[in-house]
This record gives C-alpha cells, structure tokens and sequence, in this order.
C-alpha cells in the first residue's frame, strides 16, 4: 500500500509538470516514434524496480514524444482538451477499478452513466429515452449504431438475424455522402458491407448531402433494407447536412437515418448554433464523442439509438450468471467488460452545467471565427470556406507551398494544424476544438502563420 501511494504521488506530480509546461511547450512531438522506440524500449528488465521509480522514469523519457494536445493551440484533427473535472474523474474512475457493464454489480458508475446519457439527450435536444451506450470513440459508436439498424431493418423484412445470421439475408443498402467520414466505410467493412453496398449521394460545394440528389436516388434503388447516413459536421468544413429536408426523404421510403455528429451534434447545445441540426431529432440512431466538443478525455464516445429495444435485439449477450436487471450497458454496446468511461461525462456536465455547455461551445466557434478573420489578413492565404462550426480550412495558391507550410508549421511548433485535399486542392485544417484556446492563443497561431509564408521565408 505504501508503494501505490507513492506511485500515484509521482504520477501526480508528473502529470502537474506536464501540464505546467503546455504555455511554452512545442505543440508537435520533438521525437520520432523510432527515437522514442530506442529511449523507453530495450530487453524486458530481468528485475522489476520499485513502482514510483518507474513512473518518473516514464515521465522523463516519454516528455520529447508527448503533443501538447492539452494546450491551447493544437488544432490538429479534431481533438479537444480535457477539462479538470472530467480530468480528475478518469482518474478516480481508474483507481476505482469498475467494471461497469452490469447495473447489478458496479452500481455507482452504472447510475452516473446513466444519469450523464440522460443530461446528454437533454443538451442535444435529442428523443429522451434512447439508449446511449458509452463506446470508445466516434468508430465504435458508428459500428454500433450501424450494427442495430441492420437488425432492425432485417426485422422489418420479416428475417430473424440472431437466429439465421447474414446467409441468404435480404441486401442491406448504404446510402452515404460524397463528403461522409472515412469511419462510415470503416463501420460498414465491419458489418461485412463492402463499396457495392453503397450508393453515394452528391453534395455541394461545402460538402452537405444534396436533398434533390437523395430525393431522384432513392426510388431506384433496388428492393432492400436501407440506411441513410448522414452528418453533423464535415471534417474539412464543419458543414451540416440539411437534416430537416433530408431525414423526411429517407422516412418515406422506410429508411433507417443515421447521423455521425462525432463533433457537430454539440452545436445543439447552444441557442445560437442550434439551426444547424434542426430537424436531427428525427433520425433513428446518432453518433458523437465526447472528448471532441465536449473536452473529456479520450476513449469516450456515445452510441445513441432512438428504441433501446433495437439495441437490445442487437447486443445483449445471453447468460445468466451476468446477472441482468432490464437494461444494462453491456445491452447496447458490443463490450461486456470495460471501465466506467461515463464518468468523465457526468464530471464535465456536472461542472459545466447547462450555462457552462452553451459557453463552451459558443466559445469553440467564436474562436474559428477569430482564427479565419485572422487568416484573411494574411498575405497569400485564401480561406476555402467560413466556419459554420469550428473548422477553419485555408491554401495557399500553389499545393505544393501549401503542403509545405503544414509540415513547416509543425517543424516551428508554436501551433499543430493538418493537411488535407479538398476538391482536389492541398488544404490545411484548423479543428478549434479545445476549452483552453484563448484570443492570445490564436493570434500567436496567425503571427507563425504569416512569418511562415512571408517572401522571406517562403
């Protein structure tokens, strides 16, 4: 017991270090992975070494290789920070040591879970009663969500799936956007659904599905059970499908609506963005991740289906030693055993609370908009598309000076930021997505930018 209390003693105080040194840190690892491989690699020890020794070592010999995804200017993908709250819960949820899939057993955690799904379908403005299910990210929830819409649509077409599996099936048909989310085809590889299942939809130029397209599509499609995919937040853009146009399209030739909202389904929560995902209520099943927009750690996205009996048709497992009790968790995910990752969902929405959510979220996309005025000043950049939510994408006129400057903007450090190709054209992705970025934030983030493209440089 005395080393654990000094291993977590360390840990704490090299996590405190860490996070004391994110103002002035360079945003962009300064190692390789195979430098890294060398410094903390090596034969296994032959004897172990006391646990608190271990974990300053750990500390030391990680620091070169760690991003600064914790600070203020790291706009790279679309990765929040963590706030204390939710940062001080997974570590309880740690030592805690919960394995929360059974509502008979970890009765703690089960019941923040379930309290933290339900002020979550409040935020989003979403049906009350849906089951959610706490998966580890945006990939999972979009498997997830996908794998109960196939059940229930082979329901409807009269096929029992738990009994006869997918050999001789009626077709299930994927109708996706153009400017979908690589992990919609990911999910659908899952599934065992493969390019010819899917019928892809055209958008417009910042990337929504196209109501007309889906309207002339849709009635030729061939006898099938079908899913309609749709999105809260394009990667690239931040766009938003036009959802109260679209879902009831689908709805009158019987199609399960899905929507990967991993970032976007947040814009709910704030009066000012809401229209963006009016009309998203009306979709079957939904998709978001909470250590996006909402700022909890990783390993925390949320499976959201309309019916929880459609989830539970899909995934409850059968054994009577697990011990049900009507509805537990490991009834709307594929997991049985797993941590109580809830609970940093519950910590960041009990600290926030509803205010706190709103202010969140109105500051993330005060923020993009503070970051593409800057980008516009800027002498050779061309801003591709205004944010409608917190995405900022910009080029220089030539791809090539625009792959360039991604990869010297990392080499500076001062900001994280990726590349992309849109429309065929190099771009560069600004996801401003942190609750720590401040206005001094982005200004340093424009100042490295344009010292970056000046003549001089360049």
């Amino acid at each position: 017991m005395d080393e654990r209390d000094a291993a977590l003693d360390a840990a704490h105080q090299a996590a405190r270090d860490f996070l004391a040194t994110l103002p002035d840190r360079p945003v962009w690892p300064r190692a390789s992975v195979e430098e890294m491989t060398t410094a903390l690699g090596g034969p296994l020890p032959q004897i172990g070494r006391p646990a608190p020794d271990v974990i300053r070592d750990l500390a030391a010999r990680a620091d070169p290789g760690l991003v600064a995804i914790p600070g203020g200017r790291f706009f790279g993908f679309v990765i929040g920070g963590t706030l204390p709250a939710a940062l001080a819960a997974d570590w309880l949820v740690s030592a805690w040591d919960q394995n929360s899939g059974s509502s008979a057993m970890t009765t703690a955690t089960v019941a923040l879970e379930r309290i933290a799904g339900e002020w979550l379908l409040e935020i989003l403005d979403l049906p009350r009663g849906a089951s959610v299910g706490f998966v580890t990210g945006a990939q999972v929830s979009n498997f997830v969500c996908l794998s109960v819409a196939r059940h229930a649509l082979l329901r409807r077409c009269g096929w029992d799936f738990t009994l006869k599996g997918l050999t001789g099936a009626p077709a299930v048909r994927l109708v996706v956007g153009r400017d979908r989310h690589g992990s919609i085809d990911r999910a659908a590889r899952f599934l065992g659904l493969g390019e010819a299942d899917m019928v892809v939809i055209d958008s417009d130029d910042d990337g929504r599905m196209r109501p007309d397209a889906l309207a002339r599509t849709l009635p030729d499609l061939p006898d099938a059970a079908t899913i309609v995919c749709l999105q809260a937040g394009e990667v690239h853009t931040g766009a938003f499908d036009p959802f109260a146009e679209l879902i009831p399209i689908a709805k009158s030739h019987g199609a399960w609506v899905h929507v990967d909202g991993a970032f976007g389904l947040w814009a709910a929560a704030s009066p000012r963005l809401h229209a963006l995902t009016w009309g998203v209520d009306a979709a079957d099943s939904w998709t978001t991740d909470a250590h996006k927009t909402l700022n909890v750690p990783y390993d925390c996205g949320m499976a959201i289906v309309r019916d929880p009996a459609d989830s539970i048709a899909m995934f409850r497992a059968g054994g009577d030693y697990l011990m049900y009790t009507g509805l537990d968790p490991w009834d709307v995910t594929p997991e049985l055993s797993r941590r109580a990752r809830g609970v940093p969902v519950w910590a960041a929405l009990a600290s926030l609370g509803r205010e706190g959510v709103e202010a969140l979220v109105d500051r993330l996309h005060r923020n993009a908009r503070r970051l593409e005025r800057g980008l516009r000043a800027i002498p050779g950049v061309t801003v591709v598309c205004a944010p409608d939510f917190t995405q900022v994408m910009f080029r220089l006129d030539d791809d090539d000076a625009t792959q360039e400057l991604g990869r010297a903007i990392l080499r500076e450090g001062t900001a994280a930021l990726t590349g992309a190709h849109w429309r065929g054209r190099a771009v560069l992705r600004c996801s401003v997505s942190s609750w720590v970025t401040t206005d001094d934030d982005i200004d340093l983030t424009l100042a490295a930018i344009a010292r970056l493209t000046s003549p001089a440089v360049v």
